[in-house]
């Protein structure tokens, strides 16, 4: 039996790239209309995400089973680095609940989002992680030890479950 608090490795790249865009979205209706209640679902799809990959993200439901398997792309890509960028976009998100409902800063939430914004689109749009990024930096200068991601070496040679 699989496990709920697992992350998928590997990722399938277009459903990252498309929940992505939906971040985008949200991040949008956030910092033009000024929805800030979106920050809620927003923060929890990020932590959802980190925790158990897309099986408790809505967002991560719909594009994986709803969206991914109709366009039928896969695109596999190690699963550590999203997950840590997931992370980084938890944090930033949870900062913005806190700032804005906590502390009543609606600026400093709209800092935050702004960032998670520009990080989303660059996912998005020109499947740039910068999250993946700094993973892959923190493991060159090895604060993120190699077994972390010993699979990520190997990547090429599995491949990912149909679902």
């Amino acid at each position: 039996m699989r496990s709920v608090f697992r992350f998928p490795n590997p990722v399938n790249e277009v459903s990252a790239r498309l929940v992505a865009g939906g971040v985008v979205v949200m991040t949008l209706l956030v910092l033009v209309l000024g929805w800030h209640w979106l920050l809620i679902p927003l923060a929890y799809g990020f932590v959802a995400r980190v925790v158990t990959g897309p099986t408790l993200s809505p967002l991560g439901q719909v594009v994986t089973r709803g969206v991914t398997p109709r366009l039928g792309v896969n695109k596999p890509v190690p699963g550590p680095p999203k997950r840590f960028a997931q992370g980084i976009g938890a944090t930033l998100t949870v900062g913005a609940v806190v700032a804005y409902f906590g502390f009543g800063s609606a600026s400093a939430a709209d800092v935050l989002v702004a960032l998670v914004l520009v990080a989303a689109t660059l996912e998005s749009v020109f499947a740039y992680c910068l999250g993946c990024k700094l993973f892959a930096l923190l493991m060159r200068t090895g604060v993120i030890p190699e077994d972390v991601c010993e699979e990520c070496n190997d990547i090429w040679n599995r491949t990912v479950p149909s679902r």
